[in-house]
C-alpha cells in the first residue's frame, strides 16, 4: 500500500489549528504522514520595489523566524508525540498557489485547510484560500469549520 500524505495549510489562526487537529486525528487512524505548510505573502511584508524609486527589498529572515516560532513550532510541539510522522515547511507566495504546488510535488493524498484564515479583509477582496483550493487543487480537500 502506498504511503498516505496529508498536507495541512496553516497560518496560526484558530481555523488552521482545527484543520491540523483533524488531519492528525485521521492520520492516527490511517497511518498517514502529515505535512504542515505555511505560506507568507510577499505583499504582506515586502513593499513594492522599483529600482531607483523605492527602498530595496527588506530582509525576510526576521519574518521567517517569527512565522516558524508562532505558526510551525507550536504544531510540532503539540503533535510531536502523536505517533504521526510530521514535516513542516515555510514558503513565500500566495497560500493557495503554494498549497497546490506542494500538493502536486509531495504528492499529497488530501489537503486540509480551515474555512477561514488570519486575514478576513484579504479574503473579502481576493477570495479565500479555501475557496480557491476547493475549485482548483485536483486532490480531495477537507474544509474544516
Amino acid at each position: 500500500m502506498a504511503n498516505l500524505v496529508y498536507l495541512v495549510g496553516v497560518d496560526g489562526s484558530e481555523w488552521s489549528d482545527r484543520a491540523a487537529e483533524r488531519a492528525i486525528a485521521l492520520a492516527q487512524k490511517t497511518g498517514a504522514e502529515v505535512h504542515f505548510i505555511t505560506a507568507v505573502q510577499w505583499s504582506k511584508y515586502q513593499p513594492l520595489y522599483v529600482a531607483d524609486f523605492s527602498p530595496p527589498p527588506q530582509d525576510t529572515s526576521e519574518q521567517e523566524k517569527w512565522e516558524r516560532k508562532e505558526v510551525l513550532e507550536p504544531l510540532e510541539e503539540r503533535y510531536g508525540e502523536s505517533g504521526v510522522p510530521i514535516k513542516t515547511s515555510l514558503f513565500w507566495g500566495h497560500p493557495a498557489d503554494i498549497i497546490k504546488e506542494q500538493a502536486k510535488k509531495i504528492p499529497a493524498n488530501m489537503i486540509f485547510v480551515g474555512r477561514k484564515g488570519r486575514s478576513k479583509v484579504a479574503s473579502i477582496f481576493l477570495g479565500s484560500v479555501a475557496n480557491s483550493l476547493a475549485h482548483t487543487a485536483g486532490v480531495p480537500i477537507v474544509l474544516v469549520p
